[in-house]
Order: C-alpha cells, then structure tokens, then sequence
C-alpha cells in the first residue's frame, strides 16, 4: 500500500464520516481501509479519528491534516493530467452520475463509443433519480436535467429540454381530458409524481396568461423511477410532466397525447457538473466532450421528429 493510497482512503473517510462507506468507494475492504488509515497515524504519529462502535470523528489533528492532505491529492493529479496531456494517452477511471432517463438513453449507450476511443479510461457509471452530492460521493461528472442550485461546481449546458403533459387515451376516455388547471390539483385527475427523499420539484411549474404557476397536483401514484412513471402513464394510470425526449416514441406511436398543451410546463435543460479541478484532467475533459456532443446531436434528432402541441 503507498502513502498517495492511504492519503486518499483517509480524505474518503473524512468526507464520508464512515470506514465502510469509504472502502465501498475506494473499492477496497473495510479491513484495507482501516490498515490504511493506521499505517497513516503511525507515519505522521497522531491520531486522525476517533473511534467507537458508533462513531468515527475527526481529532484536531485530522481536521488540520485534510487540508493539506486534498492539496496534495490535487496537485498528483494536475501533474498526472500535464503528463497524459503531453503523452495523449489519458487513463484511469471517470466516476460519473446520471438520472435514470438520460443514462439510459445518452450516455450508458454511448460508453462503448467512448472506450473504444479512449481504451485506457475506465468509466463507472452510476444512474438515479435522486439528487447526488459530487463531493461526497467522489465523483468526476454528474449530468442533471433542470437547474443546479449548488454555485461551487462548474456547468456545461448540453441542450434545452422541452416539457409537456401527457396521458394516455385509455385514461382520458375515462376520466376526459382535463380542461383547467385546478382540475389536476383539486383530485379530478391523478396525477404521477417523481418523488424521493430530498426531492424538491413535488410541485409542477406551469405556463399560464400571469406566468408561471406551481401547482401542488395530486394523485395516488409516486415512484422514484421516472421510467416507472412512464408506464404507468401509458397504461392508463394518469397524467405526468415529461420532457419530450421520454416520451417522444409514446407520442409517435400514439400510447401518449398531450394534455393542456395551453399550459406547458416549464422547459429545463440537460447539462452536467463537475469540480472545477476536475476541468485540469484530460480524461474528464475528453469524456464531457464526447457526452455532450453526442448527447446533443441525440436530442436533437428526437426534437426533429416531435410535433409541439400549442
């Protein structure tokens, strides 16, 4: 084991606050990390956490170690990237996050592209619809549909994503079309949420003549999934907000139409987040590139074979 190994599985542990959760990340077992961690503490001879059972904590000392300790990580990797960037041959891993929808349909199926012209990086994805913490889950790139609140990390925008509300026919010949706005949050019409813990869009943004208009809509049915919800629309389940690029096979085939297309929500964008260090490196900046390109190009093409209700 080196010392870079055990500097970085001790700034994992500090920034998780957990020996498992750290050797998960690093890939390695919880016995390796707390080896490292120890060979670390007899190295420097202080002690860097305290331990129980229940709790790991940062000593002072630890605390005044992380600092320098990230500086030292930083600086190995700007020298790595200067050399990959003067030999063209990046490698290494690229840990990267992404919603369920955009992973599955940009980037999980452009990855072997990527590979095949990058053979030496590694790419680890990972797909949820839940919010991601780029730092505390040490990742290199998190792709994103909407607008990012946290201001510290970099933004590349990759395209604009139009929105719309849909249903299937099944549905709306049993329940009717909705025709207002107060027909989706008084409980005439169900409607299916995206909802997980930390979730802040519980609410549709919705066009109107005075703006726009967050309604609190209701309806039985709530998934983490956004797919999930796409299937239950299409089996007549109820109304969702989409964007376009989700569901734009449904509304060609015809399993979807729009709804209160007077009322479009309001349009998001696709984009990604990255640490601003993470720019220096030559394999991360390749493999936003190659993403957004690419992602772009796809989007739109599907966006050419939508028709916009209005």
């Amino acid at each position: 084991m080196s010392y870079t190994d055990n500097i970085r599985t001790f700034v994992r542990v500090y920034e998780l606050g957990s020996m498992s959760a750290a050797a998960r990340d690093q890939r390695i077992s919880p016995a390796v990390a707390s080896a490292r961690i120890s060979q670390l503490e007899d190295h420097l001879r202080v002690r860097l956490f305290q331990r129980t059972t229940r709790m790991l904590n940062p000593t002072e000392q630890g605390r005044l170690f992380y600092g320098g300790a990230v500086r030292i990580l930083d600086a190995i990797e700007e020298a790595e990237a200067q050399v990959q960037d003067i030999t063209q041959s990046p490698r290494g891993s690229i840990y990267v996050a992404a919603p369920l929808g955009v992973g599955r349909r940009f980037i999980a199926p452009a990855v072997p592209d990527f590979k095949e012209k990058y053979p030496l990086i590694d790419v680890r994805l990972r797909l949820s619809d839940r919010s991601v913490d780029l730092t505390a889950e040490g990742l290199d790139v998190a792709f994103f549909l909407g607008t990012p609140k946290d201001s510290t990390f970099k933004m590349k925008k990759i395209a604009d994503c139009p929105r719309l509300l849909c249903a299937a026919p099944s549905y709306l010949k049993q329940r009717g079309a909705p025709q207002s706005l107060k027909e989706l949050t008084d409980g005439t019409h169900d409607c299916l949420n995206l909802r997980f813990p930390g979730a802040s869009e519980f609410q549709w943004p919705l066009m109107t003549e005075n703006g726009v208009q967050r309604c609190a809509v209701k309806g039985p049915f709530e998934s983490d999934d956004g797919d999930v919800l796409t299937n239950w629309a299409v089996d007549g389940f109820g109304i969702i907000m989409k964007p376009y690029f989700e569901v734009a096979d449904h509304l060609q085939s015809g399993a979807l139409v729009a709804v209160l297309p007077q009322h479009s929500p309001v349009e998001i964008q696709l984009g990604c987040l990255y640490p601003h260090r993470r720019k220096q490196d030559p394999k991360v900046r390749l493999f936003i590139d190659f993403m957004a390109e690419r992602s772009a190009a796809q989007m739109a093409t599907i966006m050419l074979g939508v028709q916009l209700p209005r």
